[in-house]
């Protein structure tokens, strides 16, 4: 009957497509098998097959197509329509912002042409107005005398000229707003800002809890070293390292020196880094989009975080102040009875240094390193460290978001560094420039 016929049809196609199955099956473990043996040279097709479906799997999550509909039944004009579609999504965007910075770039060097033309102009009317003669030598030694007429021709009434500059500095003012609304708004950045996405990945994951380890060790080092010289009576100074050889200086100074300030100053360099300089104000608005900002920022020594705080605070001015001049001539109290406040004494400490150690051409950390000596003997070391950390314009503008100081706010370090407040110190400030002085005084 039909219907027997129909039964006999479909248990027929039903062993048609175990055979296949079966057959694949085979195919692949023998082609696996003769891949491993090494007689057969290329992948498996079933491996090659699940790579290229993976493949196709992760083009499909990034293009964000919708494939929705089952693929066999599209052409394949249809399906190179949609990747096409997919791909101009993520494409087209990006040529049109190239577009609109290459257009930002052309007005800003018509801007700065055009400033340079008021300035030549002004500067040419004001020569022309000058009224001054220029007079040609003879052998004889007299002169001719003849009024400069070479700008006449070209003279800019100075009424006109200010209007000019006027216009053109308006004219200035308002593109800088327009570019730095659209950078603000296009491109997620604001002017003197650097990106977060020009940072180096790998640095934001960087852990500082070695650092601090590292600091209380040493830390401790010199807290029992100073503890045992106290005990013992002994406090090293500075007339005491006048006659002991360089390879036999007091383990106190040296674990100071090498251990406690590289450490202190390996944690500050955590995140810290140089500040761009020499932007021009026509470029500020779009910081984000020259290419001289897409490289990772230079890195900074923290003996310069000490010198920046010493210009900002105007250090010289304050210590090279006439009255504070007599006070050290004749050794008098320049407060007169009122107490030193942390911050003049580390205005004062800097300049020490850096009049001691400038001249010689010495390295940035010999120069930390004297100030860590003189604070330890004044014992203002954490005070000292706690105004540089609660300077929060330095601290915005030279240290990353990921970094230790702006995370923490050196907290901890602070509190592990309080350990050597209570013990007294005289350790020599002029160790590396000792020798040097030395041999400048003999000739």
């Amino acid at each position: 009957s039909e219907r027997g016929k129909q039964e006999q049809i479909e248990i027929q196609k039903e062993k048609q497509r175990e055979l296949i199955l079966q057959l694949k099956t085979q195919l692949d473990d023998l082609e696996t098998f003769a891949y491993q043996e090494g007689s057969y040279d290329s992948l498996p097709q079933s491996v090659v097959m699940e790579r290229q479906r993976m493949i196709i799997n992760e083009l499909i999550k990034k293009l964000d197509m919708d494939l929705s509909e089952d693929i066999a039944t599209l052409s394949p004009e249809e399906l190179r329509q949609r990747v096409d579609a997919a791909i101009a999504q993520i494409v087209n965007p990006a040529r049109v912002k190239e577009q609109l910075v290459e257009q930002l770039k052309t007005q800003i060097r018509d801007l700065e042409m055009f400033i340079n033309f008021i300035q030549d102009e002004v500067g040419s009317s004001g020569k022309a107005e000058d009224g001054h003669c220029e007079c040609a030598g003879r052998k004889d030694g007299g002169g001719s005398c003849k009024p400069n007429t070479r700008h006449s021709g070209n003279r800019v009434n100075p009424e006109d000229a200010r209007k000019m500059r006027e216009t053109g500095l308006h004219l200035m003012r308002r593109m800088l707003a327009v570019l730095q609304i659209f950078a603000v708004s296009q491109f997620g950045c604001a002017t003197g800002q650097i990106p977060r996405t020009l940072w180096q990945k790998d640095q934001a994951s960087k852990d500082y809890s070695p650092l601090i380890k590292k600091l209380e060790l040493s830390v401790e080092q010199v807290r029992q070293l100073a503890m045992k010289h106290q005990q013992e009576g002994h406090v090293i100074s500075s007339s005491d390292l006048q006659d002991i050889p360089l390879g036999g200086r007091d383990e106190l100074t040296l674990a100071v020196r090498k251990e406690l300030t590289i450490a202190l100053r390996d944690l500050m360099a955590h995140g810290l880094y140089a500040s761009s300089q020499g932007m021009s104000l026509v470029l500020a608005p779009i910081a984000c989009l020259i290419p001289a900002f897409t490289s990772s920022p230079q890195t900074m020594h923290p003996w310069e975080l000490f010198v920046k705080y010493y210009n900002t605070k105007n250090g010289q001015a304050f210590v090279e102040s006439p009255a504070r001049k007599l006070s050290q001539s004749f050794a008098l109290p320049v407060t007169g009875g009122v107490a030193i406040t942390p911050k003049q004494s580390l205005l004062t400490a800097i300049h020490t240094v850096l009049t001691e150690h400038d001249p010689f051409k010495r390295s940035a950390d010999s120069e930390l390193k004297a100030l860590v000596c003189m604070a330890l003997n004044e014992q203002r070391l954490v005070s000292w460290v706690n105004l540089i950390c609660k300077s929060g314009a330095l601290v915005q503008s030279h240290y990353q978001p990921w970094s230790y100081m702006a995370n923490t706010g050196f907290e901890s370090a602070l509190n592990v560094l309080s350990r050597l407040s209570n013990l007294k110190f005289n350790l020599p400030v002029d160790l590396a420039v000792r020798q040097l002085k030395n041999i400048k005084d003999a000739f």
